[in-house]
């Protein structure tokens, strides 16, 4: 399993080691290395979780590991108090440009057994809502999925998204009905 290795001379880290506090936010202060220790410590297994709903398992720490990486290079411009949504937007990005090399993710394998206390993976499971979210664009499902998977609603979606925050509210409203449209003719 790769650790999230960081090459500015600093030992690896454990990218799924982290508690699972993304509630409290990253001080503000110099982008040194304990910020960036902070900005581990509050948001990796955020991260670690949101690639592993996108990815096959094989490739989640891998990715993680790129997220942080990106983190570290760009740590001047991750905006103050919205660390996370920047994360799960370059974690986006990371995630699209793995999936442009061609590789494989294979949904065969999903888990069997959901994580203690993530329902999310058990949806991922229902045949049901697999094919309500396969009908919807690519653009609705991101949104939908950043909302129901990852909590993310306001200002944080749309800094996500990139896209001002009516327009992430209007985003999210117009995904809702997509799913539930889709959700009725999977029947």
């Amino acid at each position: 399993m790769r650790t999230g290795a960081v090459t500015d001379g600093r030992p690896d880290e454990r990218v799924d080691d982290a508690p699972d506090d993304a509630s409290t936010d990253v001080p503000v202060g110099p982008r040194d290395a304990a910020w960036f220790e902070r900005l581990v410590d509050l948001h990796a297994t955020a991260v670690h979780r949101y690639l592993v709903r996108r990815v096959a398992p094989s490739d989640v720490e891998d990715l993680a590991a790129d997220v942080l990486t990106v983190a570290w290079r760009r740590r001047d411009e991750v905006p103050d108090a919205a660390e996370l949504p920047w994360l799960y937007r370059t974690a986006g990005f990371v995630v699209a440009n793995h999936r442009r090399k061609h590789r494989p993710v294979p949904v065969g394998d999903v888990p069997e057994q959901a994580a203690d206390d993530d329902p999310a993976l058990a949806a991922v499971r229902d045949d049901h809502a697999r094919r309500a979210l396969a009908a919807l664009s690519p653009r609705d499902r991101q949104i939908v999925l950043l909302h129901a998977w990852e909590g993310l609603t306001g200002e944080a979606l749309a800094e996500v998204l990139g896209i001002s925050r009516g327009g992430a509210d209007a985003a999210l409203s117009r995904a809702r009905s997509r799913l539930a449209a889709a959700w009725s003719s999977t029947d």
